[in-house]
């Protein structure tokens, strides 16, 4: 879950002491915080535990992020850039009818949580959780990224209203906001019980919502 940006030369300074280079480290970093943040959100995240997981020394931090909040907002970038990748891959799926394709990344997600355990859960979920902790642009952050999900999603209701799916009529970006808010309480749920039940009874209510012809 690494971003694909192409990543700097490490600067003068302390170097790593985990044997690698700038970019790599700075990578490592990242993966680790999208780990750490998915599973136990931004108050819960320690600077020090992600640093002691991946071997590298707090002074070397601040080569590669200004501060945590710095390192958060970054974190979320990547996050952000490999769900618009996963929306990309269902969303856009040739093989599939439109509603066929939210089905299907609904089956992913479902597979995904169960594979980590309820775990972890989705990033922007978790922090907009804890926004009265967060730097104000993080917060603008989520609200940007929130809003290209729904822009994705509307996409991919729009080509089910003109194949027939749904009323031509269909308000696919409205539908497209109500799907995200009551998703992120479902994910929630499904952690709190351990079980995929609540995602799956949200789709089914989401489905049958939709306007058909």
């Amino acid at each position: 879950m690494t971003t694909t940006h192409t990543l700097p030369r490490r600067p003068r300074g302390r170097p790593a002491r985990n044997g690698l280079d700038y970019a790599d480290t700075r990578a490592l970093l990242i993966r680790r915080g999208l780990e750490m943040l998915t599973t136990q959100g931004v108050s819960a995240t320690a600077l020090d535990d992600v640093l002691k997981s991946i071997n590298v020394p707090k002074g070397s931090f601040y080569h590669y992020f200004e501060s945590k909040d710095a390192f958060v907002a970054v974190t979320l970038d990547a996050y952000a850039e490999y769900f618009a990748r996963k929306l990309r891959q269902h969303f856009q799926n040739p093989l599939l009818a439109p509603l066929g394709r939210l089905a299907a990344f609904v089956d992913d997600a479902c597979c995904g949580v169960e594979r980590h355990d309820f775990t972890r859960g989705c990033l922007v979920g978790n922090l907009g959780q804890e926004v009265s902790a967060l730097d104000e642009r993080v917060r603008l952050r989520l609200e940007a990224v929130l809003a290209d999900w729904e822009q994705a999603l509307a996409g991919c209701l729009s080509a089910a209203a003109s194949n027939g799916e749904l009323a031509s009529d269909a308000d696919c970006p409205a539908l497209a906001h109500a799907f995200w808010v009551g998703w992120e309480g479902a994910i929630l749920r499904a952690r709190l019980s351990r079980s995929t039940a609540p995602m799956r009874a949200f789709f089914k209510l989401f489905l049958a919502a939709l306007p058909r012809r």
